[in-house]
């Protein structure tokens, strides 16, 4: 029988599209993946609070926004000093442990801000040989930064690729830490090299020590693909034909209702000159004209970087199943955010609140705990992802947590405890400051001291093609919505002290 008090293994990959598993998508394929949803809930509303990467990662293991964390951009640092979920595991017993990923501190550090994952620390192979944790909560790391070939690459991973027998690694990374600077889809390096064959290995290996010592855990699996650059070895380079690919593309005209930012998006030589006043580049703030059979050889390899990780991921849930703790573990997969690929004409990320950029995949497996082979429609965001896992272990919620419970839903007895979620994107005051609530069937983006904004009824245009922001006739909806966002930024507040007298 499952125990009350589960195991928790958390599985993400990096700027996955909401629909690129193959129970939605049949041009893609993620038989391990699709095994997860036939056996848990696959949520199809479920939304990121951030973009990007470093506030998202933040937010979920904080409980909190952006806005509430302070890692409120990339080239940000999530504060030590923040309260994590990890620490309320590891106080109630938990081992707690993060293998990949974890990008909560910026490439570049300062005096005031130091950075562990900047450079020259970030390639201090001697340091990372003596430091495992405690970060963020969590007594065991293992981590790396780079995203397939870039120079970024050093940490654990560089030491497993040394201790593995791969001397010359750097013969598979972009100078100036590497020697290759001519890979383009296809990387070089051998699979049995590849960092998800990395991830899998060690988050096994944890698994199998937290078995044998009867421990319970949270331990967080966190890969790197299908973020570009769009590199995958063989045979998984290849193994998608172009040409029997649908490549999306934008719908002629749509832009014209749109903020100018992404108007200028489609022009070949935009001027963003008023959005970098602050002298920091931004994603996808450039032009994002392309040619549609270069971006089919692209989408061919970014698919193939999902069924690569999806192998992997099936390694790990087979580890699972083989030490006999699939009944007392519950398990999620999902993303930081979305990505684009040809849809409304872009590319990668950026400051565009479409449903590609910010909707998300996401699974939940707990054994006769988690209604299997369902599908749920409820709203869920990544910030209610550490209330929700301490509240489904039986732990306290901090009070200082702002995001919401939603573990009655993941386990059936609610359809859904949200009316709306929040999307932040802040750059700076002179660039990008928005905010987005979506809630059942409508999305409204509102951006700071600007005139201009996005509505979209998700339901008749599901495609988000039509923004009705400035439409006369949806005046008083517009009205209404941005009053919700209001009511739900209000909302947000947390209450982290209790009001101990009356007066």
């Amino acid at each position: 029988m499952p125990q009350d008090r589960p195991n928790i293994l958390l599985i993400t990959s990096d700027q996955q599209h909401w629909n690129t598993l193959g129970c939605l998508n049949p041009e893609i394929k993620t038989p391990h993946l699709d095994r997860l949803a036939a056996e848990g809930t696959l949520f199809t509303r479920a939304y990121t609070v951030n973009p990007t990467c470093t506030p998202t990662r933040a937010s979920m293991i904080t409980g909190v926004y952006p806005s509430q964390h302070g890692a409120w951009s990339l080239g940000t640092k999530l504060s030590e000093d923040e309260h994590t979920m990890g620490e309320d595991f590891a106080a109630a017993g938990y081992r707690t442990a993060l293998v990949g990923k974890c990008h909560l501190q910026p490439l570049a550090g300062t005096e005031e801000f130091p950075s562990l994952e900047s450079y020259p620390v970030l390639q201090d192979l001697e340091f990372w040989r003596d430091f495992h944790g405690p970060f963020y909560g969590f007594e065991h790391v293992e981590l790396a930064r780079n995203h397939t070939d870039e120079a970024h690459v050093g940490q654990h991973y560089a030491i497993w690729m040394e201790e593995n027998g791969l001397a010359n690694w750097r013969d598979y990374f972009r100078p100036p830490t590497g020697n290759n600077d001519s890979q383009k889809r296809k990387w070089l390096i051998p699979e049995h090299y590849h960092y998800d064959t990395w991830i899998s290995e060690r988050t096994k290996a944890l698994l199998e020590q937290y078995a044998r010592a009867g421990d319970s855990f949270l331990l967080w699996a966190s890969f790197f693909d299908p973020h570009p650059v769009y590199l995958a070895p063989e045979p998984w380079d290849t193994m998608y034909d172009p040409a029997e690919l649908t490549v999306p593309r934008v719908t002629p005209g749509e832009h014209g209702k749109n903020p100018p930012h992404f108007q200028l998006t489609q022009q070949p030589k935009p001027d963003f000159g008023p959005w970098r006043e602050s002298g920091h580049w931004m994603h996808g703030f450039h032009s994002h004209v392309h040619d549609d059979a270069e971006l089919a050889r692209d989408i061919a390899v970014y698919y193939g970087m999902i069924s690569l990780m999806d192998k992997h991921v099936g390694r790990i849930l087979d580890k699972v199943d083989e030490l006999g703790l699939a009944e007392d573990t519950l398990v999620i997969f999902t993303t930081d955010h979305g990505h684009f690929y040809g849809q409304h004409g872009l590319i990668a990320k950026g400051a565009f609140h479409y449903e590609d950029m910010i909707r998300l995949p996401f699974i939940v497996r707990w054994p006769g705990r988690v209604p299997a082979g369902a599908r749920s429609d409820a709203l869920i965001s990544l910030v209610d992802t550490a209330p929700t896992l301490l509240s489904v272990a039986g732990l306290p919620v901090p009070r200082s947590m702002t995001g919401v419970d939603q573990s009655e839903v993941l386990l059936g007895g609610r359809d859904g405890v949200r009316d709306s979620v929040i999307v932040e994107n802040r750059h700076e005051p002179t660039s990008i400051h928005a905010k987005t609530c979506v809630d059942r069937r409508y999305k409204i983006t509102v951006y700071y001291n600007r005139p201009y904004g996005e509505l979209f009824d998700l339901e008749e245009d599901p495609g988000e093609i039509n923004n009705l922001w400035d439409d006369p006739a949806r005046a008083e909806l517009k009205s209404e919505l941005i009053v919700k966002l209001l009511f739900a930024e209000m909302g947000k507040e947390p209450l982290w002290m209790p009001r101990v007298a009356g007066a």
